[in-house]
């Protein structure tokens, strides 16, 4: 007669054939992740994976699930490492995951996507927050590795294209678990110290595993929050990560981040002798025009100054004067014609015309004129006067015609 079992024993006798079962344990298993639970309080992840025909359950303990690069989701196609067991208090038998591969891509290429998505979202890589790159920088800060060729690309550039400028260098791991830390931080002390103008941050090229410390969010937000402007400098031109999306400008190799960082000190020179000719050409076209407008000045000065206006006015004067001289003179002229001839005609009559001829007129002491020699009196003195003078006489005797008495 058969024994009575219990549930628990029946759950810890299943338990034990499961675990002694060679070919449940260390197996992969290829499904379909749906039902995803990440228990946050615990770091547990609990699951279901499934195929086209049948389902198991699943649950992945902290200790493995926090060494995973990415985020398990719904729909993900994925391999995982495990083993089959029993969870006894249910009953359930279930995959119990030591580690997981998305099936199709590498687990680095599913993180990447997936940490480029939630940064995007925080509007890590918005244009709008990207800072211009100075076009003179004094100093250009440089953190790399000092042991890289990096480095001497980048110094290499800097000294050709602009020895100006001073290199302030920090080394730091660019490879392995403490390089972002140590690259974030060495973003955080240039900004904290206003070490530097601009910023060139990376490394050569590698491999997707070389390169990941520039796709940790550590590093991200410390690039995000920098004041000084930077240049993310990683990999060859086809290598994209997470500093290149956030950065203020991307270079696709260390040397082009040095040229993109400082001006090429020849074409500076040339730029500045082209805008010496520019700057001395309008200088003297501004000296012509103002040459000229002086001239302008001063001849409108000269044509309406109070000497050039009275020299006018004289002249207008004078002209005026002549004309009206010469219109008085024609106004005048038959006046003077008519003049003439009452002066001949008075001429002619003219007493002293008649004296020329050798006559007298004779005056008494009141200069009346003496017509008759009857008014002359004995001693009386008279003025005789001729045409070319006067005589003072006295009548020493008067002698009148027979017949007339003095």
């Amino acid at each position: 007669m058969s024994s009575v079992l219990t549930v628990s024993q029946i759950n810890t006798y299943l338990k034990a054939v499961l675990d002694g079962d060679d070919n449940l344990q260390h197996i992969f298993v290829c499904g379909e992740i749906s039902n995803f639970t990440n228990h946050y309080r615990t770091g547990h992840f609990y699951f279901t994976l499934k195929d086209e025909k049948a389902a198991i359950k699943a649950v992945m303990f902290r200790s493995a699930a926090q060494r995973l690069r990415f985020l398990p989701e719904n729909g993900m196609r994925v391999i995982i490492r495990g083993s089959v067991s029993l969870f006894e208090r249910d009953g359930v038998y279930q995959l119990y995951c030591d580690d997981m591969q998305p099936d199709g891509a590498g687990d680095l290429s599913v993180a990447f996507e997936q940490r480029k998505k939630k940064l995007e979202e925080m509007g890590l890589f918005d244009p709008l927050h990207k800072k211009p790159i100075p076009s003179l920088p004094s100093r250009i800060g440089v953190i790399t590795s000092p042991t890289g060729a990096a480095v001497h690309d980048i110094l290499n550039v800097l000294e050709r294209r602009f020895p100006f400028a001073a290199i302030v260098f920090c080394g730091v791991q660019v490879q392995g678990e403490s390089a972002a830390p140590q690259i974030a931080e060495a973003i955080a002390r240039f900004n904290e110290l206003q070490a530097a103008d601009v910023l060139i941050v990376g490394r050569g090229g590698g491999s997707i595993e070389d390169l990941w410390a520039f796709n940790e969010e550590i590093v991200a937000h410390a690039i995000y929050n920098s004041h000084i402007p930077v240049i993310s400098a990683v990999g060859h031109e086809t290598d994209f990560t997470i500093a290149d999306f956030v950065a203020d400008l991307r270079a696709p190799t260390p040397s082009a981040a040095a040229e993109l960082a400082s001006p090429d000190t020849r074409e500076l020179l040339f730029q500045l002798d082209t805008m010496l000719d520019r700057l001395t050409e309008r200088v003297l076209d501004k000296h012509q025009n103002k040459a000229l407008r002086l001239e302008a000045m001063l001849h409108r000065l000269q044509q309406q100054s109070p000497e050039r206006r009275l020299q006018l006015l004289e002249t207008k004067l004078q002209q005026q004067t002549e004309k009206l001289i010469s219109g008085g003179q024609a106004m005048l002229r038959p006046y003077a014609d008519a003049l003439g001839t009452l002066a001949q005609k008075l001429e002619m009559t003219s007493p002293l015309r008649t004296l020329a001829r050798g006559y007298v007129l004779a005056q008494d002491e009141n200069g009346l004129l003496v017509r008759n020699a009857a008014k002359v009196q004995k001693g009386q003195t008279l003025a005789l006067r001729f045409a070319d003078g006067s005589v003072l006489c006295r009548a020493e005797e008067v002698t009148l015609p027979e017949g007339k008495d003095a």
